[in-house]
């Protein structure tokens, strides 16, 4: 039982004097804040190095929440997304991928396409769409994924953890100098009072006893000075230690710039990847849904047809030739639109150019041109023409080519 009480007295003390250091030091804080005491400076590096390290810690956090809204913009839906990832965060599990949007709306358009019937024009055309959704979203969700490892996971580990060791060495550094403030003003306030008491008239040799009094008030006054001088040196050599502590955890911020700036270039090959492969999985999309109005186009006029023609549906919208509309209605079979070619479209030519053919080509139907890789071609523009689509001419042989397969020379 006596020790419980030692235990809790000790306690009860150490709690009263953590609360009364806390008090002096918060009381230095408020007088230098009002101007009415002195402050330590610290030496300008140091400064320099602190404000850097702010400036990271500010900068590197907004960039990892802009980021994170980037790739999961709506991160709190109906699927829980959030909470997931928070459950597996704390478990230390690797988080399982999940189905992007394009995945499920491929999937959906593949599930309807059952229901509809493949073999008619929606669902043949449902099947395309879906399936390069799908793609579409396989590689949404590398990317996610990539960006994630590559470069959200290297900020959060600065913010959760050099970061917060930075802080709280930063934190320890400026109690430090508050202390070495508290005991400059304190030896400064015991030397003054030592003066004071040295440069009052000496008490009249005729009262012994007060002049006893005198001298055993000096002594006292010159211990005082003396603790204080020491409890100086003892705060001076903890602020220079925890000074020296916190250079050197802040001179490693340069090590941590060094190191986002291998994962920012990471992201950003990730994300150009990304963005190549969609552009590839488009212009695939728009030879499949051509090929697909092509098709249907041999039995059926444009408003008929089970799958539109994004790619030229511009073009085709302008009115042809009155004489290649007299001789479509005296034929005995309706021509599809897509056949159409470039000589049928009496239209004003804009800004003719050389352009070098990049890959081979091959036309897809008779309005197409088809290219061979390194030769040259005049290209121009007509009105109402998709701007993904030129007019390209070679000798006597005239029709569309794709832009993304020229390079224009003049």
């Amino acid at each position: 039982m006596p020790q419980q009480e030692n235990t809790m007295d000790f306690s009860v003390k150490k709690l009263a004097s953590d609360a009364g250091v806390f008090f002096t030091r918060a009381v230095q804080f408020t007088e230098e804040k009002l101007g009415q005491a002195e402050k330590t400076e610290l030496d300008t590096h140091l400064e320099n190095l602190i404000s850097r390290a702010d400036s990271t810690k500010n900068w590197t956090e907004k960039i990892f929440r802009q980021t994170e809204v980037l790739l999961q913009p709506n991160p709190i839906d109906h699927t829980g997304a959030r909470i997931e990832e928070f459950l597996y965060e704390k478990l230390d599990k690797k988080l399982p991928s999940r189905t992007t949007n394009a995945e499920l709306l491929g999937q959906y358009m593949l599930d309807a396409a059952k229901d509809f019937g493949p073999g008619t024009p929606y669902g043949s055309t449902l099947i395309i769409v879906g399936e390069h959704q799908k793609r579409l979203g396989a590689a949404e969700r590398e990317f996610l994924q990539s960006s994630s490892v590559g470069f959200l996971t290297p900020l959060r580990n600065f913010l959760e953890g050099d970061w917060r060791t930075i802080a709280k060495e930063k934190r320890l550094l400026e109690n430090r100098r508050l202390d070495l403030d508290i005991c400059k003003a304190r030896l400064k306030k015991a030397k003054q009072a030592e003066a004071k008491a040295a440069a009052a008239p000496d008490f009249q040799e005729t009262r012994p006893r007060n002049y006893v009094l005198s001298a055993s008030a000096s002594a006292l006054l010159s211990e005082e000075v003396d603790k204080a001088e020491h409890e100086l040196r003892v705060a001076q050599t903890e602020f220079d230690r925890q000074a020296e502590v916190t250079r050197l955890l802040l001179e490693g911020i340069g090590s941590t710039h060094l190191n986002h700036l291998r994962c920012l270039h990471d992201f950003a090959e990730a994300q150009a990847t990304y963005y190549a492969q969609c552009h590839l999985y488009m212009q695939d999309l728009q030879r499949e849904l051509s090929r697909c109005a092509n098709a249907g186009g041999a039995t059926h006029t444009s408003t008929s047809a089970g799958c539109p023609n994004p790619i030229s549906s511009a073009l085709l919208s302008e009115p042809s030739s009155p004489g290649a509309t007299a001789s479509s209605s005296t034929s005995s079979a309706p021509q599809r639109p897509g056949a159409l070619t470039i000589e049928d479209m009496q239209l004003p030519v804009t800004g003719a150019r050389k352009a070098k053919v990049l890959y081979d080509y091959d036309a897809h139907d008779a309005s197409e041109l088809s290219l061979l890789a390194d030769e040259l071609i005049t290209v121009y523009t007509v009105p109402g023409m998709d701007p993904d689509w030129l007019v390209g001419e070679r000798g006597n042989e005239k029709g569309k080519v794709p832009v993304t397969y020229l390079e224009l020379l003049s």
